[in-house]
């Protein structure tokens, strides 16, 4: 079933729902389930599986001397999409990117997602590689998220890359796009971002989840200047709540938004990180429960594959 689908038949309810990193390889994906269990008492209509692009790692070949390689840390997105559709009856939207993928390689991907019966997809362009200081895309991949969400609608159509045939089984994915209610990083300001997302949605996005936020001001100001701009598609918040100390320095830098100076207050007052955990839970169920009341379609929690925070914070919510 299609998120969009998922929002018809809410009938304006919030929804509620989260988003999954897959395990390391040599894990279990037992943990995994260990922290979706106490979530599925909120009937999420969807769960998102990020996917990790390469990295470069180094193997000593002795003598001194290190080989460069390419690696991924966390494959295993559309496996864990399969088998959290199988074991909780729940849709499942893997994360599509462009990085590290070309063409041919997304195609065989949505193909095999067509085959296991997935409806939904989110397509990113993803970041840049650790050691680079802007993105690259991969030679014969897509350079832009809007290039992804093209090819995507190009299959819904019944139309390869490379293959002309007679299509009687078309894919009909549900397209989910990334929005930032403080821009992107790389863009100059937050009106050229929001072209970007509207050529997004041109191009065939049916909904929006944003970037993470922390001030729900920025959120309504971002979903105002989208509808003056012709985006008419939901647009889903994003919401992650304060964890430890470092997120006051790590959460700014890498994703260059603002937190607001009471929660700064609040988190410079704990004693550990106990105490901070505790304070991200309350300003996320504040926050939750302002957006419920505002009507939006679906609060979406990243849980970075941690449970019982989401949990609490559900609980006051739904």
């Amino acid at each position: 079933m299609k998120v969009t689908q998922h929002l018809e038949a809410a009938k304006g309810e919030t929804l509620f729902s989260f988003e999954i990193i897959p395990p390391q390889k040599g894990k279990s994906i037992q943990e995994l389930y260990d922290n979706i269990d106490p979530l599925m008492e909120f009937k999420p209509p969807f769960i998102d599986v990020t996917t990790s692009r390469e990295e470069f790692i180094y193997v000593d070949k002795g003598n001194g001397l290190l080989e460069k390689k390419l690696t991924r840390m966390r494959p295993g997105t559309l496996g864990i999409c399969a088998s959290i559709k199988h074991k909780y009856n729940v849709d499942t939207v893997p994360h599509v990117l462009c990085g590290g993928f070309t063409k041919e390689e997304t195609e065989y991907l949505l193909v095999d997602c067509h085959y296991l019966g997935i409806d939904n997809v989110m397509a990113l362009r993803g970041d840049a590689m650790k050691d680079e200081q802007s993105f690259v895309p991969k030679q014969g991949g897509n350079d832009f998220a809007v290039d992804l969400v093209k090819q995507i609608n190009q299959l819904n159509c019944g139309k390869y890359l490379h293959d002309v045939m007679d299509v009687d089984n078309k894919a009909n994915f549900c397209i989910g796009v990334a929005g930032y209610p403080e821009k992107h990083l790389e863009s100059p300001s937050l009106i050229s971002d929001l072209k970007r997302l509207k050529e997004k949605v041109d191009a065939g996005a049916d909904y929006v989840v944003t970037q993470m936020f922390f001030d729900n001001a920025k959120y309504f100001e971002f979903v105002a200047k989208a509808r003056e701009m012709g985006i008419t598609v939901p647009i889903i918040p994003g919401i992650k709540p304060i964890a430890v100390q470092r997120h006051l320095q790590v959460l700014p830098q890498i994703f260059r938004i603002d937190l607001p100076e009471d929660l700064i207050h609040a988190v410079d007052q704990c004693k550990n990180n106990t105490d901070i955990r505790q304070v991200g839970i309350e300003w996320a169920i504040q926050q939750s429960l302002e957006l419920k009341a505002a009507g939006v379609p679906v609060l979406h929690y990243y849980s970075m594959g941690k449970s019982e925070n989401i949990r609490q914070i559900a609980s006051k919510v739904f």
